[in-house]
């Protein structure tokens, strides 16, 4: 009986420890994929997310500046 308790109790440790090594194992794990990403991003230069996001901003904002300029054109037009 008390060789078997023994087992339990070492078994039971290292589930214990596993459990918070794992949680502490799979959080750096997943540090480094993102560092590792950003680091592959910065390699191909592509845009980051907040970049292509003013980028759109920008475009649009650009197309409305233009369909107003059209509008202004088409209704300024005198009629001979």
């Amino acid at each position: 009986m008390s060789k078997s308790r023994f087992v339990f109790d070492k078994f039971a440790k290292l589930i214990e420890q596993g459990l918070i090594n794992y949680k502490d194992v799979s959080d750096e794990v997943i540090t480094i994929l993102k560092s590792k990403r950003d680091e592959i991003v910065f390699k191909m230069k592509i845009a980051s997310k907040e970049e292509v996001e003013i980028l759109n901003k920008r475009i649009s904002n650009l197309e409305k500046k233009l369909e107003q300029k059209n509008k202004v054109k088409k209704t300024s037009k005198a009629k001979k």
